[in-house]
């Protein structure tokens, strides 16, 4: 059977992405792509499997990996083994992306400094960037200039309480496509960790809010990993809607993510209370990752059915590939992507839901938008 042949702009075609003939021959050269046949014109002809072999590489390569990593990874051999030295590469690759993360969250915080005023600061931050286009070329003696001009704006904070949703007003992204309760909700996670980026990771499914309310004004029953997660949810509020809360794991000796997360894999019966678990509750996970992974288990076969899962576990692997799982599922959820969460974050999720719901009780913004 004849083998139907790409050209190289054919094939950047096919790929798309923005990859263009002149970077497949940068690939060609660095040998990210392996030799090919040529026409009688002495032009590259591709096959499927070099479109598949440049959607990885264009893959990778937009997950942040170096070309020359790419090629090591493509180019493994087996699945088996592990490169020592490739691991080794990517450990220096990974600090070198934390130091950047790092000066970027200083660049970040300057700039919350600056634009974080609100109106009873804005004469000091008008001062203060004046002082900036001031600043010495010299280094050394205009870093010491700039400890002056931040130790001159934070004395304005003594002369008043700060306005928190004043300055998260410079500081956030465009929000005009949440409805008014999704963005009461991010107002609260950010002032709860007190970290503006942490909105670009948050998702909630389309009907996670009207979900919530649903079962929080028929007064559904609230459960927790842990019992630190129940001890920050609003109580009060919550009596009020008539939502009982119970712990999965109620071993009040538990106060860790490791301590939960082992004690939830080693014990049985704690699994067993998530079988258990009645339909059409609240779901709040801010500690350990395996009770969200069987969490969204136990959902796929139909086993249980809450209302909301609110998935927000610690950790470095299996939090991820929990939330990753919990966002394939049909059940209305909330999550933050990646590693960051944690069990005040998760209440703090349901307690501005609960907030909003009895100050709001007839609002239906959130029908028309996220």
């Amino acid at each position: 059977m004849k083998t139907e042949h790409l050209t190289i702009k054919e094939l950047t075609d096919a790929v798309g992405g923005g990859v263009t003939p002149r970077m497949v021959r940068h690939y060609h050269t660095l040998g990210l792509l392996p030799p090919v046949q040529r026409s009688e014109g002495n032009y590259r002809l591709y096959t499927q499997q070099d479109v598949q072999r440049l959607r990885r590489v264009i893959a990778l390569k937009q997950q942040g990996f170096q070309l020359s990593h790419i090629r090591q990874l493509l180019d493994s051999q087996t699945e088996e083994t592990v490169d020592p030295t490739l691991i080794a590469q990517l450990q220096q690759q990974y600090r070198c992306v934390i130091q950047q993360i790092t000066r970027l969250r200083q660049t970040a915080s300057a700039l919350e400094g600056l634009l974080g005023r609100d109106l009873d600061c804005q004469i000091t931050q008008a001062e203060a960037l004046a002082q900036l286009k001031q600043l010495d070329v010299d280094a050394r003696e205009g870093l010491g200039k700039l400890d002056q001009l931040w130790l001159d704006l934070d004395a304005e904070t003594t002369t008043h309480p700060e306005a928190f949703h004043e300055s998260l007003q410079h500081l956030l992204p465009d929000l005009s496509a949440y409805s008014e309760i999704a963005v009461h909700l991010l107002h609260q996670l950010v002032l709860a960790c007190g970290d503006v980026s942490l909105v670009n990771s948050v998702r909630l499914s389309p009907n996670a809010i009207a979900s919530a309310r649903d079962a929080l004004k028929a007064g559904c029953s609230v459960i927790t990993d842990v019992p630190v997660v129940a001890a920050a949810l609003d109580l009060p509020r919550l009596a009020h809607l008539g939502c009982a809360v119970e712990t999965l794991i109620d071993d009040p000796h538990i106060t860790g993510v490791s301590e939960a997360e082992q004690a939830f894999w080693n014990h049985d019966r704690w699994q067993q209370r998530l079988q258990q678990m009645q339909k059409g509750c609240v779901l709040a996970i801010g500690y350990a990752p395996s009770v969200l992974l069987t969490a969204c288990k136990l959902i796929e076969q139909q086993q249980i059915q809450p209302a909301l899962v609110i998935g927000m576990p610690i950790g470095f692997s299996h939090a991820p590939a929990a939330k990753r799982q919990l966002m394939t599922t049909q059940i209305p959820y909330i999550t933050i992507e990646g590693s960051l969460g944690g069990g005040l974050l998760a209440a703090v999720t349901l307690n501005a839901l609960v907030e909003t719901l009895i100050a709001k009780p007839d609002c239906h913004c959130y029908l028309t938008r996220l």
